[in-house]
Formats: C-alpha cells, sequence, structure tokens
C-alpha cells in the first residue's frame, strides 16, 4: 500500500496522535508502532520520520528528552500543551480530507468514516 507521498502528507498528525496516546516516544518506537498499527502496510522511514519530528519541535509543538538506555542514549519526544491542542486539529483536519475522497471515490455512498 504504502504511497510515500500519502503517508509524507499525514506524517505530523500520525506523530501527533500517537503521542496522544503514549505519554513520550522515541524515533525508533514511533516507526515500529506504526508498522505493527498497520499490520506492516505504512512503512515510515528515518529519512521522512526525524525531519517531521524536530519540524513539529521547532513548532514548539513537541519537547524532548535525552535519557541513557543499556548504554544507548534514547531522545523521547512528548507533547507541550500546544502540541495536545494541535492533535484535535489535525484529526478533525484529516477525517475531512478523508469524507471527502469518500464523496469522490464512492458519490452514492454516505460517509461514516470516524477517526
Amino acid at each position: 500500500m504504502s504511497s510515500n507521498a500519502l503517508i509524507k502528507g499525514s506524517l505530523q498528525t500520525i506523530i501527533l496522535k500517537l503521542l496522544e496516546e503514549n505519554e513520550k516516544m522515541y524515533g525508533y518506537e514511533i516507526t515500529q508502532k506504526v508498522k505493527e498499527l498497520t499490520a506492516g502496510e505504512i512503512k515510515i522511514t528515518e529519512g521522512a520520520l526525524y525531519p517531521a519530528l524536530h519540524k513539529l519541535e521547532a513548532e514548539g509543538l513537541l519537547t524532548t528528552e535525552i535519557q541513557q538506555v543499556d548504554n544507548r542514549v534514547r531522545k523521547y519526544y512528548s507533547l507541550t500543551k500546544d502540541g495536545q491542542k494541535e492533535v484535535s486539529s489535525k484529526l478533525a483536519e484529516l477525517q475531512s480530507f478523508v469524507e471527502s475522497m469518500q464523496r469522490i471515490i464512492n458519490p452514492g455512498l454516505k460517509p461514516e468514516f470516524s477517526l
């Protein structure tokens, strides 16, 4: 499945939603959670993930915390208060987009999709 353009356009929303559900996560953990939740259908590369994380951090939506875990340094990402507010906005925007796409793909079908 995994269309890179579609994923790229939804990546910030995916990250924000995962961080809303999990207090903090590190990059590799995010990629694995997406892979698990989508049964391997969506695979996020590090090359796509880290620029998105850095952009969200620069926008003040994420905060970071460095921790030493088993002789490795891990950078954990968490939502800021602004990030928590942005989750709802991004999800509403994505739901509206999906509903619009449903109307294009299936004009006679009443949308019942909900995020």
